[in-house]
């Protein structure tokens, strides 16, 4: 009979149970539910539709929701509705893929120096403090208005370059605190390498914290994209949530009481961040013994 080794076993009883309190924990399901809700509606809303091009002009102007034009339509004659799946997905690309890419800084330079320690944890902690008090917002503006860098791809990769110290500061931390575990000394001793011990024991024992810090990057990547967007420095083509605010405000939708044209992109922005935030709550109520509430 094939026997299952106890750390093995150790690790299904305990994603057993953080799924026992995950499924039972009302923030988490409600949280995630809605950024899922958000997100179909943005990755299947342009398919269903069949429209590749949110800003033309379908019908006439100002017109309030109906059962052909769900949100509506703008001064020019726009599709409210169309407009608003394709910025769903626009700014879920963004959020992504600019939280993504801070979240990979951050834990190789979080993983490296917590590890590492000395000499390197000097320089890179020097590095992070560098970038940490950088105005990220005067810089990303200064990219976009001046160097007339204005993709989706760019806008994310520069937001991904300047909002991960926090995270690597927070990485490091935990880092520090499992590199003297005996399972770290165990590995070393074997002779695993630098890369080997930080992937295959430090990671694993810190998956449920960095899964949590992506999740805050990615929150707040769409929040700079939108503010970027809403300010007239978003991407050239297309169409975003925070451009559809920037579109709404430059020809005075409040003004004509268009609040059809505002609302629902506002009202998205502020549902999918604040999902996120009440998520990670119920996320830290799951992983954190402390917190469960049975």
């Amino acid at each position: 009979m094939t026997t299952i080794p106890d750390s093995l076993a150790d690790n299904r009883v305990v994603r057993r149970e953080a799924l026992h309190f995950a499924v039972r924990n009302g923030k988490l399901v409600i949280g995630f539910a809605i950024v899922l809700v958000l997100l179909l509606i943005g990755a299947l809303g342009p398919v269903l539709l069949g429209v590749d091009a949110p800003n033309e002009y379908v019908a006439g102007p100002m017109l309030p929701p109906s059962a052909e034009h769900w949100f509506g339509t703008t001064t020019f004659g726009q599709d409210v509705f169309t407009q608003f799946v394709h910025g769903t997905r626009t700014t879920f690309v963004v959020g992504a893929l600019g939280g993504g890419i801070a979240a990979v800084i951050a834990m190789v330079v979080g993983f490296t120096a917590g590890y590492r320690g000395g000499l390197v944890d000097e320089v890179l902690n020097m590095f992070t403090n560098i970038v940490l008090v950088i105005p990220t917002l005067a810089v990303l503006l200064i990219v976009n208005a001046y160097l007339g860098i204005r993709s989706v791809a760019v806008q994310a990769l520069f937001i991904g370059l300047t909002s991960w110290p926090w995270a690597a500061r927070a990485i490091r931390a935990q880092t520090f605190s499992l590199r003297t575990r005996d399972f770290v000394d165990l590995a070393r001793l074997s002779g695993m390498n630098t890369r080997r011990v930080i992937v295959r024991e430090i990671a694993p024992n810190m998956s449920s914290y960095l899964f949590m810090t992506f999740i805050l990057l990615f929150g707040g990547s769409i929040l700079i994209a939108s503010s970027l967007d809403f300010i007239g420095l978003g991407p050239t083509e297309g169409v975003s949530l925070g451009l559809m605010l920037q579109n709404a405000t430059q020809w005075s939708a409040l003004q004509l009481g268009l609040w059809w044209w505002f609302i629902p992109p506002g009202a998205a922005i502020t549902a999918i961040v604040g999902a996120l935030y009440v998520a990670n709550v119920g996320l830290d109520e799951v992983f954190n013994p402390k917190l469960r509430q049975r």
